[in-house]
This record gives C-alpha cells, sequence and structure tokens, in this order.
C-alpha cells in the first residue's frame, strides 16, 4: 500500500452534483481507511493557489470540468496516457513530493463502452466536444481496431486543434447532425446535460437506427439525452458506469490495493436514487 494521502479531494466548478464523494467514501469505510473525500468548488481564477495548498497538505484526488487540462499543466510529473490526453482528472503527491497525475477517464470510457455493446471493431464514432473528456475519449478510440471520428464543437478552432493531434478524426463537422450522420457510436463529450434545462446535444432524429449512444454526463434518472434515446430504441447509457470505473482505477492507483467495485456501485446506485 502507498503512503496514505494527507487529503482527498474532488476539484472542480461546479461540483455540488457530482456523485464522486459517495463513491470514493464508500469504499474509504469498506478498506478501513481513516480518510474521508471531499468535493471542493474552485473557480479557474483560484486554482493555482488551490493546487498550492493541495500539495502542501499532500493531498489526492480527482479533476472534473472544467480544470482537467490546466490541472495537467500543474502537474510536475503525468503519465503516458494523460500526457496524451494532455489532461489529468486524477493526481496524487509522490513519496518524492512531486505533483503527478494520470488520467482514468480513458479506462472508465471503455468500461462505458462496453456496457451498451458499443466497443466494436471498425467503428464510425461522433463525439461531440474538443475538450479534456473529448480527449481522453480519442485516447480511447484510437486503441480501437480500425475506429474512426467524427468531430463537432462548437468553437471550431478547438476541434481543428484536436484533429491535428488524434489521426483517427477523419471530419470536423460544421454541425452536430452532420458529424452523428453516419456515426454507429454517438458519444456527448460536453457539459450539455448537467442542467435540467439545458438543450439535447444533438436530436436524436439525426442518429442512424443502430447507432449506440454513450453520454458522458450523468444525472439522478439519466440525462434527458440518453431518455430520449431509449424512447427511439437506441442503446444508450449515460455517465454512471464511466464514473464507477474511473473512480476505481483512481482508488487503486492512490492507495495500491484493489478498489471494492461492488461496494462503490451499490453506493452510487444509492446516490443516484436520492
Amino acid at each position: 500500500m502507498r503512503r496514505a494521502p494527507g487529503r482527498l479531494v474532488l476539484v472542480g466548478h461546479p461540483v455540488a452534483h457530482s456523485l464522486s464523494p459517495a463513491l470514493q467514501n464508500a469504499a474509504l469505510r469498506y478498506a478501513g481507511l481513516p480518510i474521508t473525500y471531499e468535493a471542493i468548488d474552485v473557480r479557474p481564477d483560484a486554482l493555482e493557489a488551490t493546487v498550492h495548498r493541495l500539495v502542501a497538505a499532500r493531498a489526492a484526488g480527482n479533476v472534473t470540468i472544467p480544470h482537467k487540462e490546466a490541472m495537467a499543466r500543474h502537474c510536475g510529473r503525468v503519465d503516458a496516457v494523460a500526457e496524451r490526453v494532455s489532461a489529468v482528472n486524477t493526481f496524487r503527491v509522490a513519496d518524492d513530493d512531486v505533483l503527478e497525475g494520470t488520467n482514468t477517464d480513458v479506462g472508465g470510457f471503455d468500461a462505458l463502452a462496453r456496457e451498451v455493446g458499443a466497443l466494436r471493431p471498425a467503428a464510425r464514432v461522433a463525439v461531440l466536444g474538443a475538450g479534456g473528456s473529448a480527449a481522453a475519449v480519442m485516447t480511447a478510440l484510437e486503441r480501437w481496431s480500425g475506429a474512426t471520428v467524427a468531430l463537432f464543437n462548437r468553437t471550431k478552432p478547438r476541434a481543428e486543434a484536436l484533429r491535428a493531434r488524434f489521426p483517427i478524426v477523419e471530419l470536423v463537422a460544421a454541425t452536430a447532425d452532420e458529424a452523428v450522420r453516419d456515426a454507429t457510436v454517438v458519444v456527448n463529450a460536453t457539459s450539455l446535460g448537467l442542467r435540467a434545462d439545458d438543450p439535447l446535444p444533438v436530436r436524436i432524429e439525426s442518429l442512424r437506427p443502430e447507432a449506440a449512444v454513450l453520454d458522458l454526463v450523468y444525472r439522478p434518472r439519466e440525462t434527458a439525452w440518453v431518455r430520449a434515446a431509449r424512447e427511439r430504441k437506441h442503446a444508450a447509457v449515460d455517465g454512471l458506469c464511466m464514473l464507477l470505473e474511473q473512480g476505481a482505477l483512481a482508488f487503486e492507483w492512490w492507495f495500491g490495493i484493489a478498489a471494492p467495485r461492488d461496494v462503490m456501485r451499490q453506493a452510487l446506485r444509492a446516490a443516484a436514487r436520492e
């Protein structure tokens, strides 16, 4: 087992909606680890100062929207996965006092895809969004046999920058509808869906009948996009499965012991119902 962190946190803005504390605290109690996982809301202009305080406290934790890319720049050392993504969603202070980061979203996304049988050879994938989460999706997809990507982002230069990093992107689409036109898998890697009044990331009517829908966002009783997709008979899943797996991988990276996935899954389902 690694030396235990002095503090365990989720850093993001906003974080009030997050189910990560329920997930991780259930695992910590099961493992008998005397520490509590807490969510802290950090505005972008306060991130640097917060990171300095967390390093001084020998903290470990997770990072969520909008700090994943910025956190990578604050780390003194990142592993190959985080380097490829250029974003960090999991961090710790190493024994040599260096802040180091990884990205467990990549493994989490693969688990999400397996949940609905979307991890298919020669998949044609539409990815909506071009931030740190989208880069994690790309990193996972480039390991899929023969996968190709159509990408859409409201800010086209960000999409073009992502295409320059990932050769599997064959098209930067002008609209979300264009991106999903030929897709067998459609991924929402934007923050749309976090709020109840958000618009759908793309019209369900624009999807091919056989397209699987993967929403990285999660909400109690699923996102509106996932519910709409299911009503039209699409295989669809929201981000709870991804949250579980990325959280389990993070737990293992922090503590060097196996994550109690069944315990974490039960806690996550209970928290989602509440």
